[in-house]
């Protein structure tokens, strides 16, 4: 499948899901930082992914966030609705949802906990796609959901005319390579290290944390990469280097992205929702000292950082506790 086919866009941000100090979503703090992403250069936007903090989601604020992300992109970029269910019922029930909502796309994870067969991955991923006439992005990440998306299955998946990507947070770059040859599937890397590494190899786009703080060396990077400009990509790499280094090594990347992002003023509170909580003291001065390392990066003014530890202390239960279905 060519770039000119791609129903996703290329610079896609997995999005942090702002919340107040006292763990509620932050609506406004969300169209805030859904236009300024789009504004630093994404076109498209994943809510309720891992990074949007999907397992503490209620299904009602999932799906509000589709709506709130349809009405800010307003055409500007498109929206996709990440996470999903280890339950094949009610994952079906949330992109159909979400779907009406005004989903642009859905992005399926590999059944997480349960750890079923191949057999039962293929099943999950048909049936979710034959429920939605939605283009499917797979999410294979095994270091959360315990299980690959093995080879062999990705090739039978690959047939079914909704499925149309995959999200690759596995870096193994052999078998991109071996399904690129013989499916028609876009590639999204999910892993902010290697996202030019997947470029080069043919992937379209990426999936990024990182893209949360600064979007636009990320767009300098895919527009290079499509321009066949090699030496313009590494080098806006090479700056992006020390910030992926400081948002995805010493906590969990939606924490540290928070964490920045207050610092910069962006969003309103650094807070995450319990079973996460903010970096300690270590770790906030390991982040911080990544952070020291950053040289110019567009979109980025690392001077106005000014970091709350306080405020980043901990974690955050909602008012009202809400369940998952």
């Amino acid at each position: 499948m060519s770039p000119q086919n791609n129903p996703f866009g290329q610079v896609l941000v997995a999005l942090v899901t702002p919340f107040t100090s006292d763990g509620e979503v932050d609506w406004a703090g969300v169209e805030k930082h859904i236009d300024d992403v789009i504004t630093d250069g994404a076109d498209g936007i994943v809510v309720t992914g891992t990074t949007g903090e999907t397992s503490t989601l209620t299904d009602p604020e999932k799906l509000r966030l589709v709506e709130v992300a349809k009405k800010v992109a307003d055409g500007r970029a498109k929206i996709i609705t990440g996470g999903g269910s280890n339950e094949t019922a009610h994952a079906i029930e949330l992109y159909k949802a979400s779907e009406k909502a005004g989903a642009d796309a859905v992005m399926i994870v590999t059944p997480y906990y349960n750890k079923p067969t191949q057999a039962g991955v293929l099943t999950h991923f048909r049936m979710i796609a034959d429920a939605t006439d939605l283009p499917v992005i797979l999410y294979d990440i095994p270091g959360r959901t315990g299980i690959p998306i093995r080879y062999e299955t990705i090739l039978r998946a690959a047939k079914h005319p909704n499925i149309r990507a995959i999200k690759d947070a596995k870096g193994d770059f052999a078998e991109v390579s071996r399904v690129l040859n013989q499916t028609d599937l876009l590639y999204f890397s999910g892993d902010d290290t290697n996202i030019l590494p997947h470029l080069s190899i043919g992937a379209v786009g990426l999936i990024g944390v990182t893209a949360n703080i600064a979007a636009a060396p990320y767009r300098v990077i895919v527009d290079a990469v499509n321009n066949n400009d090699l030496r313009t990509a590494t080098t806006a790499h090479k700056q992006l280097e020390p910030l992926v280094r400081a948002v995805m090594t010493h906590v969990p990347g939606t924490v540290a992205a928070k964490y920045i992002l207050h610092g910069l003023g962006r969003i309103g509170s650094p807070r995450v929702r319990l079973p996460l909580v903010g970096p300690e003291e270590f770790e906030a001065a390991q982040i911080e000292d990544e952070l020291a390392l950053v040289g110019d990066i567009p979109g980025v003014d690392l001077s106005n950082f000014r970091p709350d530890r306080n405020a980043a202390a901990g974690g955050a239960l909602p008012k009202v506790a809400g369940t998952t279905r």
